[in-house]
């Protein structure tokens, strides 16, 4: 009864904890603000220490035994189903039950053809949790200076930990204010402080945007600065950041902040182009870290493991219920046969499949109705089966759970005539045919199948790619077409198309700066939540296409 008691009242010490800092500061009144800052940063740590404890006894637990956790989430799941018939939890029921879906390619054409995205969900604040609080205490062994005070800025208004915990400020020790949403403000308190440790953002993709919006703005930030708005002018600090802008984009975040160790960013879909420019230019030299990888259907994944130079996870039993669908031999197209996470084999790959109480609610009419008042049928909504279209290779194992790493997104292969460009393809011939273009840095690309712009004109249909690049505002023809013959290099059914006259050359068009930022801007309002949008690489709709298609350069 005792061990019982104990374990319960563990989640509520950070909270009792919270309690200290008022008691000191009653009793302490004369005491200076840097006695009371410093023991309200031991409170927070002692709340730290408490949480992490706990959460990873639970992860522990709950991963060692991993096929039974996923069952007792499974009868959570048929719980919210109105319960299975006879009380069974068995796999067959529950697929019975819930019939895996499929997303659309086109999610906005669900809503007869109005200009809406599916919507995501606030993360389950239980995955939440877990993945700030061991996120944070897994950052702060890997890189101990990133936790003093004054040591990390937030760059954009919302944060890359899932959930905020108003404890774990004075431990990240933020130097700008905590609830500002101006970027602006956001990124002048990060520049008026040299000592910074860690850079927070949302998303790599966000995080470009404050790096190109840096640049474009420099002498208007460093006026800012100079002149004291906010605070006190500095006119030395002025003088850094001008010198700093001056040099470049290599390595500019090591020469305003010349301590910084880590940049913190929420790992999503479409982020790696995103990361791997910020790696290559602005923050050259710098570690990243993710604390989890997050969809539309919540928080999939953790990172346990900030030392590691690209991005793996661990995918935790529970809720959202995961399920993996081998991608091998054509079971992507055969569902009837899913896997739990224990049944996980190291090197293969495998579709995730997500049943969430959340964003992926759906009504199931067919299911047998519950009787009214006056003895009538109504339907009732339920938790639903859908396959995310992610996909991750299995690279390691946590006692019983895969530690994954994600390779690629079924939703966004390119289709003119039957072929299959994938995600992880076109990336990759893109990024053969850039290191052929002298100069030329890759920041984000998108493409679009000719039928939805209308753009074939009697040609054969093809590929429009918007490419965004740095070093180069024109390309030549030759240059042009070194993308095709790549994607035909890496695909031989597309190179057959390309032979038959089937598919026309893909072209290629140079965006200005500024044309993914607004893109990213639209594709955000039409979503209803904070969770980050994952960035497409494939538009199925005409009017964001056309965004793209008014900022061309050549």
């Amino acid at each position: 009864m005792l061990c019982w008691l104990v374990l319960l009242l563990l989640p509520l010490l950070p909270l009792l904890l919270l309690l200290l800092p008022a008691v000191a500061l009653h009793r302490c009144l004369g005491a200076s603000l840097a006695r009371l800052a410093s023991l309200q940063q031991q409170v927070a740590w002692g709340a730290l220490g408490w949480a992490a404890t706990w959460q990873r006894y639970r992860l522990e637990q709950s991963t060692r035994h991993a096929a039974r956790s996923q069952h007792q989430a499974l009868a959570r799941c048929l719980r919210g189903a109105r319960r299975a018939p006879g009380g069974s939890t068995d796999m067959s029921t529950f697929r019975n039950l819930l019939p895996l879906t499929k997303p659309s390619q086109a999610p906005e054409e669900q809503n007869g053809g109005q200009e809406q995205l599916p919507a995501s969900s606030q993360y389950p604040q239980e995955a939440a949790l877990q993945a700030t609080v061991l996120g944070v205490a897994a950052l702060g062994q890997a890189h101990p200076a990133t936790m003093s005070p004054g040591a990390t800025a937030r760059v954009t208004p919302a944060s890359p930990w899932p959930c905020p915990l108003p404890w774990l400020g004075p431990i990240l020790g933020q130097a700008g204010p905590p609830g500002a949403e101006d970027p602006r403000a956001l990124l002048l308190a990060a520049l008026r402080s040299p000592g910074l440790r860690a850079l927070e953002a949302r998303t790599a993709t966000e995080l470009l945007d404050v790096f190109s919006g840096l640049e474009a703005a420099g002498q208007e930030l460093v006026e800012a600065i100079a002149a004291g708005d906010p605070g006190a002018p500095l006119p030395g600090r002025a003088a850094e950041v001008r010198a700093a802008l001056e040099r470049g984009p290599r390595g500019l975040a090591l020469q305003l902040w010349p301590q910084l160790q880590v940049v913190v960013t929420l790992d999503a879909g479409g982020q790696a182009e995103a990361a791997a420019a910020l790696r290559a230019l602005w923050c050259h030299g710098l570690a990243f870290f993710s604390p989890a990888y997050a969809a539309s259907g919540g928080l999939l994944a953790l990172n346990l493991w900030p030392d590691q130079p690209q991005g793996i996870y661990l995918l935790p039993p529970g809720i959202p219920f995961v399920e993996l669908l081998p991608a091998k031999h054509g079971a992507l197209e055969d569902d009837s046969r899913t896997l739990l996470l224990a049944e996980a084999q190291q090197g293969e790959e495998y579709e995730l499949v997500l049943t969430t109480h959340a964003s992926l609610t759906r009504c199931l009419p067919a299911l047998p109705p519950s009787p009214g008042p006056a003895g009538s049928a109504h339907p009732y909504c339920c938790p639903s089966r859908c396959r995310l279209g992610d996909v991750i290779q299995v690279v390691g194992a946590h006692n019983q759970c895969p530690v994954v790493r994600f390779v690629d997104r079924l939703g966004q292969a390119l289709s003119v005539r039957g072929e299959v460009t994938s995600e992880r393809l076109f990336s990759q011939a893109l990024g053969r045919a850039v290191v052929q273009w002298p100069g030329a840095k890759l920041l984000d690309h998108c493409c679009v199948e000719s039928s939805i712009l209308d753009s074939s004109e009697g040609s054969a249909l093809h590929y429009e790619v918007f490419l965004e690049l740095r070093g180069l505002r024109n390309l030549s023809e030759e240059n042009r077409n070194k993308l095709d013959l790549c994607l035909q290099d890496a695909s031989p059914h597309y190179k057959f198309l390309r032979f038959r006259g089937s598919v026309g050359p893909s072209h290629v068009h140079l965006v200005a700066r500024g044309a993914f930022s607004a893109l990213r801007a639209a594709l955000a309002a039409r979503l209803s939540s904070s969770a980050p949008p994952a960035m497409p690489r494939v538009l199925r709709h005409r009017q964001l296409a056309q965004l793209l298609q008014r900022r061309l350069l050549s």
